[in-house]
């Protein structure tokens, strides 16, 4: 992908982040235009809305469909904003093209199916289609799906691409809706330098009082853009009500980003440094983790009366974990001290767990 073309749009500066916003779902032709009219007046070039919905189960709201693709031309003849939707299947991108809708992305569901991917890419050459299209990462973090997916839409003739980070779907509670990863975003950005990278703090953070932090820090790692929900009546909204802001604050969150205007002769050496602190932050969840598993089994040795120390169990742990460990390329030496603290910091949890410490 050496050839890629900027994605420009007459009237939107090419020298700022790109900046998309509208709502999660297009619900009625009213809540579309007085959100899209208040965008507008905040300086919003390009309206989002999510025409059809894909849904993790059946009964949900999956979107109005090709109705609202009415709502969106009439977005552009009242506002003169671009405009732009999610696809899925052929179908979506034949009827959002001869709408007029300016901007295509795919989601994260979509992204994952290579085969949906081939049949989008094949509709968009089929079509002769030159438009911008943002492919989100896919829901497992699998940088190679991801490439791949840009791959099959590069191959179909597509120039005008970018590529969408909404963070990476995970089992269990977390701070994040959908756990930000940023490496694996600072990676594919290390590997293809002329690709534009937007981020989706909306679907990151999964709450509106996170979509600030999460822009700046996307802005702050060098990203191209945001692409933000916004809604007239966020609380009233029909899908995501929890991520979406009014255009007032949207303009109030945009006005207090600081875009770093000057690019450093370190600025790979940074995104590594980046990388290294997101994977070590993650390192700490995975510990945190495992202790809380190390607590869990001191609770049955105690209802059980077993000691806390196996030693048969930690000699196996450490003969199988050494093997795998050199498989990647780490030393013996390296890993044994690793896991040694790993062993003792579990211990010293189960006891303080048979002491009725925690």
């Amino acid at each position: 992908m050496k050839d890629l073309q900027p994605i420009v749009l007459e009237g939107v500066s090419s020298q700022e982040p790109l900046i998309i916003a509208g709502p999660c779902s297009a619900e009625t032709e009213e809540q579309v235009l007085d959100t899209a009219r208040q965008l507008a007046d905040y300086g919003i070039k390009i309206f989002r809305a999510g025409i059809w919905k894909p849904r993790t189960k059946p009964g949900g709201f999956e979107g109005v469909g090709a109705p609202g693709l009415e709502w969106l031309k009439k977005v552009k003849q009242l506002t003169g904003m671009y405009t732009a939707t999610e696809v899925a299947t052929r179908q979506h991108v034949e009827e959002a093209l001869a709408a007029g809708v300016d901007i295509l992305w795919i989601g994260a569901r979509t992204t994952a199916n290579p085969f949906a991917m081939q049949e989008i890419a094949d509709t968009l050459a089929e079509l002769k289609a030159d438009v911008p299209v943002l492919v989100k990462n896919p829901v497992n973090p699998d940088l190679e799906l991801w490439i791949g997916g840009l791959q099959r839409l590069y191959n179909a003739g597509i120039r005008k691409l970018g590529a969408i980070h909404r963070g990476f779907s995970t089992y269990g509670k977390h701070l994040y809706r959908n756990m930000p990863q940023w490496h694996i975003p600072i990676e594919l950005r290390l590997r293809y330098p002329g690709l534009p990278i937007i981020c989706d703090p909306s679907h990151i953070g999964g709450k509106r009082e996170l979509i600030a932090p999460l822009s700046q820090q996307a802005l702050d790692m060098g990203f191209n853009g945001l692409i933000v929900e916004s809604h007239n009546c966020p609380d009233c909204a029909w899908s995501d009500a929890a991520q979406q802001v009014t255009p007032e604050i949207l303009n109030f969150i945009l006005h207090t980003l600081v875009v770093r205007d000057s690019k450093q002769s370190t600025e790979n050496l940074s995104l590594l440094r980046q990388q290294i602190d997101q994977i070590d932050n993650e390192l700490l969840e995975v510990l945190a983790k495992r202790m809380r598993v190390s607590r869990e089994i001191g609770r049955y040795k105690k209802e059980h009366k077993m000691s806390v120390v196996q030693a048969t169990r930690y000699n196996d742990v450490m003969r199988t974990r050494l093997k795998i460990g050199e498989e990647m390329l780490m030393s013996p030496e390296f890993l044994r001290t690793v896991l040694l603290a790993i062993h003792e910091e579990s211990v010293r949890q189960q006891i303080d767990v048979l002491n009725d410490r925690v």
